[in-house]
């Protein structure tokens, strides 16, 4: 079973991931469906496309879309899947659905690339558009070429919080043109 151009992946876990365990409790952090914050984006390769070619290998693991795995409401109340759906728990992932790879380590996927915020109290940051700075934290070969590299310390387009925890740490994903100034190496920001 493959798709001609998009993965057919299943969640890592359970479609949302909106669980956390304290001590021997388990507890439920949200119950609605409508909260994007809490939808499950770590996805397993079960099929790679036929007619694209691409590093990802089946039994790979992708960063994706909040919406792959999401489920709505339609017009009329009706609890439906995602468009992504296919069946018993496989869903599709188009290639602009694709935002990190794990291979020893996550990586950007295509033209994707992130961003760690800064913090308010920083002296770097002194006036209302410190919210447009950051430290990159996952770069791509497209940033490379314009020697912005992982560490360096970039202001982006406002806008494009699109937020996600990589690794214990909120980071920002964004597309390169949304990374306007390299101010060079990081110094004393957190």
């Amino acid at each position: 079973m493959k798709a001609l151009y998009d993965f057919i992946v299943e969640p890592v876990g359970e479609r949302y991931a909106n669980k956390i365990k304290i001590g021997d409790k388990e507890l439920v952090l949200n119950t609605n469906i409508e909260n994007h914050k809490f939808v499950n984006s770590i996805a397993k390769v079960l099929a790679t496309p036929v007619n694209i070619e691409t590093k990802v290998s089946k039994g790979n693991i992708l960063l994706v879309h909040h919406n792959v795995f999401r489920r709505f409401y339609d017009i009329r109340g009706n609890e439906k899947n995602s468009r992504s759906y296919f069946k018993e728990n496989k869903y599709f992932v188009s290639m602009d659905q694709v935002f990190m790879l794990y291979d020893d380590g996550w990586e950007s996927f295509g033209d994707r690339c992130f961003v760690k915020p800064l913090q308010s109290d920083n002296t770097f940051v002194t006036d209302n558009r410190k919210k447009n700075y950051g430290v990159l934290a996952y770069g791509n070969d497209k940033l490379k070429k314009l020697n912005v590299n992982k560490g360096d310390v970039v202001s982006y387009k406002n806008k494009r919080e699109f937020e996600f925890v990589i690794d214990k740490e909120l980071v920002y994903c964004m597309k390169s043109n949304d990374i306007l100034i390299n101010h060079g190496q990081q110094r004393n920001e957190k």
